[in-house]
């Protein structure tokens, strides 16, 4: 889908700030053969993320996978979203937890993030 198709579909959402700004779902990818050791890397997240993640205003952080080929959906809510996202992005234990979990994620896979459409309160 082009960046017009996209442009377009967003100008349609009837979603006020109160959504669109304190909630955010992506997509991450992450390797078959590594999901079941991702997973259970998740089990036991350091205690110092959990704390970081807390402290910059994320709750109902939970992730969703698709076992048959590792596709992941994150969503999580928080006062701002993009403040949040980026007190995360600026916090050394996010830079290291990263880099950890670097290795579970399909080459090139980035965070896509998902555009909210629908909300029944």
């Amino acid at each position: 889908m082009g960046a017009d198709a996209t442009s377009g579909i967003a100008g349609l959402v009837q979603l006020g700030a109160d959504v669109t700004s304190t909630r955010a779902a992506f997509l991450l990818h992450v390797k078959p053969e590594r999901l079941a050791e991702y997973v259970e890397v998740h089990q036991r997240v350091w205690p110092e993320m959990l704390e970081a993640l807390s402290r910059h205003g994320w709750r109902n952080y939970t992730l969703f996978l698709r076992e048959e080929d590792g596709l992941v959906v994150g969503y999580f809510e928080a006062d701002d979203v993009d403040a949040a996202q980026a007190a995360m992005g600026a916090d050394p234990v996010n830079s290291a937890w990263q880099a950890e979990m670097a290795q579970y994620f399909v080459e090139g896979s980035v965070q896509e993030a998902l555009l909210p459409y629908f909300r029944l309160a």
